[in-house]
């Protein structure tokens, strides 16, 4: 699958456990993983964030394949997941970002450029949330995001 906004295709990044069942070496039960998401979701990790800390210092490979169910999925059932997904979230910080460096650098047509298609790619992923009622009605505005990320 090729990237969006690039001429190269996107083959980096880590890969999954093959098998589905939780290795023989991880000495975790369920209930103990679950409790280890709920504990890192209250001291503010975002999911990503808590599958890493799973995978490198508990050695838990695939929160799925221990529990049967997603991190995002646990953080749900315990009402700590973020109304905005980290996704979008991620993406509003970054336009944050370069709408200060661009408000610094005027001339600076390149930044203005991957601002036009961060934007879009916001826009894109906020017709997909409203589309499946995660986020209904949303629509992105640039001082907004500035409010949502200060939060």
């Amino acid at each position: 699958m090729a990237r969006i906004h690039a001429r190269r295709k996107g083959k980096a990044g880590s890969k999954r456990p093959s098998t589905k069942t939780p290795p023989r070496w991880v000495r975790y039960k369920k209930n103990e993983v679950e409790e280890l998401v709920v504990k890192l979701a209250k001291e503010g990790n975002s999911t990503s964030k808590i599958g890493l800390i799973l995978r490198d210092q508990f050695g838990i490979p695939s929160v799925k394949n221990m529990t049967g169910k997603d991190i995002s999925e646990i953080m749900k059932d315990n009402n700590l997941y973020p109304e905005i997904p980290e996704d979008l979230l991620n993406l509003l910080k970054q336009t944050v970002n370069l709408r200060e460096h661009l408000r610094t650098n005027k001339k600076d047509y390149t930044s203005k450029r991957g601002l036009e298609l961060l934007e879009s790619k916001i826009r894109r992923l906020g017709k997909y949330y409203d589309r499946k009622g995660i986020l209904p009605g949303w629509r992105y505005d640039p001082k907004q995001a500035k409010l949502i990320v200060q939060r």
